[in-house]
Formats: C-alpha cells, structure tokens, sequence
C-alpha cells in the first residue's frame, strides 16, 4: 500500500498515456492499411509492407506481433499479398509472413507464439535444390505458394503453418502442431506433422473420433 501511495499517481498517468499513444498509433496505422476499421494492435508490433496488406474491421492483435509482406529478398522480387477478414484476434508473438500470399477468414483465433509462412529459405525437391554448403539466409526464397486458412479456425499456441497449406472451414489445430499439409473443415488436427484426429458430425452435432 505504500508502494502504490507513493507511486500509484505516477503509475496511473503512465496507463493513460499508453492508452492514449496506442489510440493515436492505430488511428495513424488504420489509415494506411487497406480496408482496416476498428482495429486495436499493440504499438510493439512489426509490420513490413503496408502496400501489400489489407485488414478487414474489428482486427486485434497482442504484443510483438510481426506482420511482413516482403517484395524483395536479395535480388528476388515479389508481389506479396496478405489479406486478413473481419472479427480476426491474434494473440502475442505471433509471426505471419508472406511472399506470395497469405489467406486469414473471417472470427479466426490465433493463440501465442503462432508462425505462418507461405515460404522457405532454399529448394529442397524437385529440380535446382539448394546446397546445404550455402548458408541459409543466402539461398534464394522459395516463395510461389499460398497459405489459406478459412473462416472461424482456431489455432492452439505453438503452431505452426507451413507454405502450401490450406485450413478447412471451422477447424482446430492443436497446440505445439505442425501444419504441412491441408486440413479438411470441420477436424480436429494435432501433433508434428499434424494429422486428424477428430471430425465434426453435423447431423449428430458432436466431435466424433476420426
């Protein structure tokens, strides 16, 4: 009690400024982003590319969240696309970034601590793959695939999206996941690589064992 008698003035003007600058910092941001209304993102955020990101209304992001549409990588160029829907939250230290594009629908949950990329640091199949001699931040970006993740998905803490994956509509990951590859609406996805382990039955309107 004396602590906060003695500070408790100074404490509560440092929250009302906070405030006040996270106010002016989301009006000034939702002016630049595309679409954006009614957003509220914690000024620790790191966003890279403002040109090629549209965010729909009612966006809510934590603290440290990284939000990055690269254009160029060395001497890669790319036309870079993320495109968030209405009602989105996303929880702290969440990292999503794209190359080509990203895909969030609408009333998804991101908990914390969540990466979703569409791309990879070198080639590791097909023709042209990347020498494990070159270091990593030097091989060329493999950035020609999408991430879609659809309306009302929830993804658990720890996830996460790799390039190339779509999430069906109304679908659960799990948490500490790793998504590969495409999961179907309405499941119940866990573990490294994720895999299905629960349906939704919409007649009998229960999750059923897949």
């Amino acid at each position: 009690m004396a602590y906060y008698r003695e500070h408790g003035l100074a404490l509560t003007v440092v929250r009302k400024v906070r405030r006040l600058y996270r106010k002016i910092f989301n009006r000034l941001l939702s002016m630049k982003l595309t679409g954006a209304k009614g957003i509220n993102i914690d000024p620790s955020c790191q966003i890279v590319g403002l040109p090629y990101i549209s965010i729909g209304t009612s966006f809510r992001a934590g603290v440290h969240f990284r939000l990055e549409a690269f254009s160029k990588y060395g001497v890669q160029t790319f036309s870079p696309r993320i495109v968030i829907k209405d009602n989105v939250e996303i929880h702290d230290f969440v990292h999503i970034g794209a190359t080509n594009y990203v895909e969030i629908g609408n009333d998804v949950l991101v908990a914390s601590k969540v990466y979703i990329s569409d791309h990879n640091h070198g080639f590791y199949s097909g023709d042209d793959q990347s020498d494990p001699e070159i270091p990593p931040a030097q091989r060329p970006i493999d950035g020609e695939r999408r991430v879609i993740i659809e309306d009302n998905v929830w993804l658990g803490e720890f996830v996460s999206v790799l390039p190339g994956v779509t999430i069906g509509r109304g679908s659960i990951i799990g948490a500490n996941s790793v998504v590969t590859r495409d999961i179907p609406p309405f499941c119940v996805a866990v573990g490294t690589p994720a895999r299905v382990v629960k349906r939704y039955d919409p007649v009998g309107k229960r999750w059923e064992s897949a």
